[in-house]
Order: C-alpha cells, then sequence, then structure tokens
C-alpha cells in the first residue's frame, strides 16, 4: 500500500470528482458513510459529542453527526466558526437543521463548552490533512479542552492540529489526543513516527472509493508492507529440491562470553530456509554452537576469543557479520580484510559490524552495493550524528542509502526498511514484546537466511521484517509482551512463514 503526501490526496479527491464523476458534496457522504458503518456497531449505544471545524474536515464530521442522529445515537455537535464553513460544511450543515434533536453550540457565538457526561465518544473532525500551521487561538482553546478531558476520542482522517508529514515545527500542546484515527484511503506518514503515537492512538485504513487511475498515477516514496506482497518472495521448494538449493549462509558471530547473539542469530537463520549454514565462532566458543545449533557447521577461528580472520568466501551465497563480534582492533582489521575479499557477494552487517562501521567510517565507502544495515535508533545515531525529529531521522536515512548505495533496516516499531534509491517500506508486524535482548539478533539471521536463498536484498530485508514481526506476534498471542524473548519469537519463524504461505 503507498502512503502519498498529503498534498497527491488531495490532487487524487479533485481527480476523482472531475472523472468518476461525483459531486465533492456527494464524495463526502460517501466517506463518511464509509467510516459510520465502521463505528455504529463497536460504539452502539453511547452519546457522541461531534467537533466540526470550517473546512471539508468537519464537513465530515456534521455528515457523521447527521447519521448517527439518525440511528438514535444522542448526538451533539461543537461548530468551532460557523461563520466560514467550506461550501459541502454548509450544505451538510443545512441538513442537520432538519433533525432538531440533535443540540448545535457555535463557539464563534460565544455559546459556553463544559465537559461532556462520562461514556461520551468525542468525534474530532476540526482539522484535516490540510493544516499547514500549528493551531492558535480558540482552535488551540478547544484542543487543550479536549486532551483535558477523560474521553474516548475518535479522529476523522487524521488528529486535529497534526500535520500529515513533517510536525518539527508544530505545538504538541495543540494536537489531539486522540484513541483511535480513520485514515481515508490511505495511512500518513506521521502515523508512522514514535513521536506521534500519543496523538493518532490505534489507526486504521478507510477506503472511500477514489478513482483507480489516480491513484495509479501518483508515485510515492513511502510504501506500507502488506501480506499479500510479502507472500509473493516467499522461496519456492518443489519435490525434487535438496539443501543445495537454498544457498549456503555464512555467520560470523559471536565472541568469548557474549556466544547467545550467535546462537540466536543462527538458530533464525536455518528457520528461514537456508539451506547449509556456517558460523565462524572464536575456538574455545565452538562447542556452544555445537551443543545449540547441532543443523549449523562451525568455522572455528584461531583466536580463543574474538573474531580475527575468516574462512574462503567461495562456498557462500551471502555473509552475515556482527552479533557480538565485539570492536577491538583485531576484529577491526579482519572486518576490513573481508570487504576486500567479499565482492558482489551479499552482505548483511548489524550491531559490532555497524560499531566498527561508525569508529572507521572510511570503511563504508567499501561496503558492496545493496549490502543491507540493520542498526537500531543508537546505532543510527552513531553512523549518522543526531536529528531533532522523527521526520529528519528518515531524511537522515534516504541521504545515507542513497550516499553509499546500501539498504537500510531502521529497527522499531513500523520498522522502515529503506533501498538504495532512497525508497521507504514501513513494517506493520511486531509488537513491545520484541523490545527484549535478542531480537535483533534473530532478524539478522532472517535476512542472512533470506540472501542465501536468492531473494534480492531489499527484498530479503523487507520479509525478514515481515516475518519476525510475524512471529513475534504469534509468539505475543500466548506469552504475552512482558515474557517474550528471543527463542520464543525464533520458535514461531516455522508457523509465521506457513501462515504467510497459505
Amino acid at each position: 500500500m503507498k502512503i502519498f503526501p498529503v498534498k497527491a490526496i488531495a490532487e487524487m479527491d479533485a481527480y476523482t470528482i472531475e472523472y468518476e464523476p461525483i459531486l465533492s458534496v456527494n464524495l463526502m457522504e460517501r466517506a463518511s458513510r464509509r467510516l459510520f458503518d465502521r463505528i455504529k456497531e463497536p460504539y452502539a449505544g453511547r452519546p457522541f459529542l461531534v467537533l466540526a471545524g470550517p473546512g471539508n474536515n468537519g464537513g465530515d464530521a456534521l455528515v457523521l453527526a447527521r447519521m448517527l442522529a439518525l440511528s438514535d445515537f444522542l448526538v451533539s455537535v461543537v461548530l468551532l466558526d460557523g461563520n466560514r464553513l467550506s461550501p459541502d460544511a454548509e450544505i451538510n450543515r443545512g441538513r442537520l437543521r432538519h433533525l432538531p434533536r440533535v443540540a448545535v453550540l457555535e463557539l464563534d457565538k460565544e455559546d459556553r463548552l463544559s465537559a461532556p457526561p462520562e461514556g461520551t465518544v468525542v468525534l474530532d473532525g476540526l482539522f484535516g490533512a490540510g493544516l499547514n500551521r500549528p493551531l492558535e487561538g480558540k482552535a488551540l482553546e478547544l484542543v487543550q479542552m479536549v486532551n483535558s478531558w477523560n474521553c474516548e476520542v475518535l479522529a476523522i482522517d487524521l488528529p486535529s492540529g497534526l500535520m500529515g508529514e513533517c510536525n518539527a515545527a508544530n505545538n504538541k500542546d495543540g494536537i489531539v489526543r486522540a484513541s483511535r484515527t480513520f485514515s481515508f484511503e490511505f495511512p500518513k506518514l506521521s502515523f508512522f513516527f514514535p513521536g506521534n503515537h500519543a496523538f493518532v492512538g490505534e489507526w486504521e485504513v478507510v477506503p472511500i472509493g477514489l478513482h483507480p487511475d489516480a491513484l495509479a498515477a501518483h508515485d510515492s516514496p513511502w510504501q506500507l508492507s502488506e501480506a499479500t506482497e510479502m507472500a509473493a518472495l516467499l522461496p519456492t521448494r518443489t519435490r525434487f529440491m535438496h539443501k543445495g538449493h537454498f544457498g549456503h549462509a555464512l555467520l560470523i558471530a559471536g565472541s568469548y562470553g557474549k556466544m547467545g547473539a550467535a546462537v540466536l542469530a543462527a538458530r533464525a537463520c536455518m528457520k528461514s530456509g537456508a539451506g547449509l549454514l556456517t558460523v565462524h565462532v572464536p575456538h574455545k566458543t565452538c562447542h556452544v554452537l555445537h551443543c545449540s545449533v547441532p543443523e549449523a557447521m562451525v568455522s572455528i577461528d584461531r583466536s580463543d576469543l574474538m573474531f580475527t580472520e575468516f574462512p574462503d568466501l567461495s562456498p557462500f551465497a551471502a555473509v552475515g557479520v556482527g552479533p557480538a563480534i565485539g570492536t577491538r582492533s583485531n576484529a577491526m582489521v579482519a572486518f576490513g580484510e573481508l570487504l576486500d575479499k567479499i565482492g558482489e557477494r551479499p552482505l548483511v552487517l548489524d550491531a559490532d559490524a555497524l560499531n566498527i562501521l561508525a569508529l572507521k567510517p572510511e570503511l563504508l565507502a567499501r561496503l558492496p552495493k545493496n549490502t543491507v544495515l540493520t542498526p537500531h535508533p543508537g546505532e543510527f545515531k552513531r553512523l549518522v550524528g543526531t536529528w531533532d525529529n522523527d521526520y529528519e531521522r528518515l531524511q537522515k536515512a534516504v541521504a545515507f542509502c542513497r550516499q553509499y548505495q546500501v539498504v537500510l533496516v531502521l529497527k522499531g516499531a513500523y520498522t522502515t526498511t529503506v533501498d538504495a534509491g532512497g525508497q521507504c517500506y514501513f513494517n506493520p508486524t511486531g509488537n513491545p514484546g520484541m523490545a527484549t535482548a535478542g531480537s535483533g539478533d534473530a532478524l539478522t539471521g532472517l535476512v542472512l537466511g533470506f540472501l542465501a536463498q536468492g531473494l534480492l536484498p531489499v527484498e530479503a530485508a523487507r520479509l525478514a521484517v515481515y516475518v519476525h514481526g510475524l512471529a513475534g506476534d504469534l509468539a505475543a498471542e500466548e506469552e504475552g509482551w512482558a515474557a517474550l524473548t528471543a527463542s520464543d519469537l525464533i520458535s514461531r519463524v516455522g508457523r509465521a512463514l506457513k501462515a504467510l504461505s497459505q
């Protein structure tokens, strides 16, 4: 699913109105009907307080107020500025007048608004996606009043005061804190940034029937991964295939006292479907792999403690480096030598490999094209420096990928994969229980496994992230969030792959 800039969505609205063709007020009616169908049953029997602004977001709110009232909901309406309504909002205000039992307060006429009764659902239709500056005056006062109430708030399309993309210059005290947001046709980019979760709450997309030609004509730098698309990337298996068809992966991981990361990454790699796996580990730790991952072969470093060398690379379809290898000088030298030898072989880097890049940034220019890097926020900050807001972080990621021609996997909620051209793919699977030790190592193993099976780097990264999150969701169903471990997640990778393929 594409995630379009607000400006593009407005153009698609206009195209639909012209070429469907449909009157704009009827498109408003259709969109509101689709949203009404989403809320009528979950909120049956509860009173509604509908907040309507002067623009078309307010028009949507007025349509919904009428539909709620006609379905026997107790409805009150608050008009922020009844003297400046858009034409479609004015039409729907007129239609609402035919329902005298709907109380309408007009704040521009000094009507007084008090806190609604307990159990009231507040429907926020003050401002939508067209907002381009922070709220002020009576609008700001109303938003702050709403946020002081102990009410469930449903936002129409976008919480009032929140902008669709960048909110760097916004006033966070002037944004509605919604419990749930119903976004028309597409999610907004701002939904995917951690700093906006307090305003957006849980969100869902409400299709409103925009013209398919308009959707096809607009490109977007952002996309939300979907199950059908990810399922199409899964490697296929036929009866006469053998392990040699599914790639031989090399994982360089672990150091003395820190072998858990190597074990977790290795187990995840094998669960991904890779045919063969060799794990390169320090001499004194090889027994850990033999006992923990008997399916894997072991390459033994001459050092007892750390990564100082690597085997001949010719047998391997893909290489993964980093989990718990440390950043001592020997490991740095060996990592640099690996980059000299690897050629165009697919490569995924995580953890200490990323820390080595941060300590020796001159190595970035030596990375093979489309190397996959999987940093958590701290590791990414060490690579690119600090940022002031989530939007700037995404822009830094895009610039980094274009400069070094790599694929980035920015881990976190809605983990974002950015390709070498700057295209951004947000992932919908996963949960807070995955914020646990070893979860990132498991992801590295999955990326490595899919690379070994022949997927292109950006495909391997996106599929790994999706399966990783889906496995975490399956684990959370049984374990809950607090008790979820990386081993729980890895043990559900098979179920995740099976569910995705069906």
